[in-house]
This record gives C-alpha cells, sequence and structure tokens, in this order.
C-alpha cells in the first residue's frame, strides 16, 4: 500500500526529498506533473482536469489503494481525486492549497490568469530574479534548486494550469466536504499565498487531522520536513 507524494507550482518530484529521509517506509513514490521535470505527453492540455486524470492514471497503476499526499497544486489534485475515486485512497494528506469555493486566488496567480501579462511575468522569472523571489520561503539553497528547474515548458504549462481555474473552484467544493477517507490537513502559519483560515476550515469541512506549523511559510515540506514525516506516519500508522 504504497504512498503517493503530489508536488505542486513551480516544483518537482525533489521538493519530497527532505521528507523522504525522515520516513522509515520506503514504499514512497513521487511523481513528476507532466511539464514540471518530466515530459509533456501528446495531447495533454496541462489543465486541471488533465492534471486530475494524469493522477488517476497514476494511482490506477499501482494498483491498490494508497496513502495520497499533496502540496500546494499537488493539495488542489489530492482534494479533488480523493473526492471523485475514494476507492483509490487510503488516507490522505493535504497543504498549501485549497478546494474552497471563497477562496480567492493569490496576486501572482491573478497575474498569471491574464493573457499578455502572464507572459509577461513569466519572462521575468529566471536567474536572480527568480531565486530572490523564492528564496523568503524556501531559503536561498533550495530556492536555487527549485529555480534550476524552471524552464520554457514548465512556464507554459504553469499558465495554462492557472488559467484553467481563474474562476476558482466551486465546481468542486460540494465533493470536498462529501470526503470520507481518514484525512490529514498540514498547512505554514505564515503562509502568504494560502491563509491559514482556509487550512483549518479544510479540516473542518473533511473531519481530518490539522497540524499548523507555527513558524514556517508556505513551502512547509523543505521548511518543517522532518515533523511532516512525524505527522504523515501518525496518521498513517492510525488509519
Amino acid at each position: 500500500m504504497p504512498a503517493v507524494l503530489v508536488h505542486g507550482v513551480p516544483d518537482t518530484a525533489q521538493l519530497w526529498e527532505r521528507v523522504r529521509l525522515h520516513l522509515a517506509r520506503t514504499d514512497v513514490i513521487t511523481p513528476a506533473l507532466p511539464g514540471f521535470g518530466a515530459p509533456v505527453p501528446a495531447g495533454f492540455d496541462a489543465t486541471k482536469d488533465a492534471y486530475v486524470a494524469w493522477l488517476v492514471g497514476e494511482i490506477e497503476r499501482v494498483g491498490e489503494p494508497v496513502d495520497l499526499v499533496g502540496h500546494d497544486w499537488g493539495s488542489l489534485l489530492v482534494q479533488r481525486v480523493v473526492s471523485t475515486r475514494p476507492d483509490l485512497i487510503r488516507t490522505w494528506t493535504a497543504g498549501a492549497g485549497t478546494v474552497d469555493a471563497t477562496y480567492v486566488w493569490h496576486e501572482l496567480a491573478q497575474l498569471w490568469q491574464t493573457p499578455g501579462v502572464g507572459e509577461e511575468i513569466m519572462d521575468t522569472l529566471q536567474g536572480d530574479a527568480l531565486v530572490d523571489g523564492l528564496a523568503d520561503q524556501l531559503g536561498r539553497e533550495q530556492a536555487v534548486e527549485v529555480a534550476s528547474h524552471v524552464d520554457a515548458t514548465m512556464k507554459d504549462c504553469i499558465l495554462r494550469l492557472y488559467r484553467s481555474a481563474a474562476g476558482g473552484f466551486a465546481e468542486w467544493h460540494d465533493a470536498v466536504d462529501a470526503i470520507d477517507r481518514p484525512g490529514l490537513v498540514l498547512w505554514g502559519a505564515d503562509d502568504p499565498y494560502v491563509t491559514p483560515e482556509f487550512g483549518e476550515r479544510l479540516a473542518q469541512r473533511t473531519r481530518a487531522r490539522l497540524v499548523m506549523f507555527a513558524d514556517s511559510g508556505h513551502w512547509w515540506p523543505v521548511t518543517k520536513a522532518a515533523q511532516v514525516a512525524d505527522a504523515l506516519q501518525d496518521r498513517w500508522h492510525d488509519a
């Protein structure tokens, strides 16, 4: 019964390396989203629904229910998959992204969602400017690592993904409220993109455990790797 850890934007599967070092289990799969350090399949349109279908396919290939974990956009995909395909899931964990009809996208996301403006912003996200933009949340060493994987393919997929969700997640919201699999919500109290009340609300809506990291921002898999591993192992043990 493997664990499947799903990264978000603008990350790659490398996001989970620190967490994996602290996990006792070895049956851990960290798939790379198409376009994020991985090839984009022919005909893949990089919309939110395309990534959900891709993740369902990845889990179906495992052949048994999994412990599904997601961060950022990975969190959004996890919530959608567990709410529509609970047969594939033993436990789920999500954080730093919420399927919530009341959520309003942060400023950078809204810029990405604006045709023309998004492309101009992406042109500036390179070199030291990109590293500097990530360093506050990730630390400089990890920001350099993340920035090294951001290429033209990833930027194109990010724009298409965010634009597919420009209207929000109202159509996914009610199904998330009906989730009945054992869940865990992980959140950074200093997350500037999805503020902590959304983590609290997600846990309440889904009757999931909540772990709020008091001194972490958006990237808790990096800043709180040992504590994340502990929380995951407790959830998996008790399921």
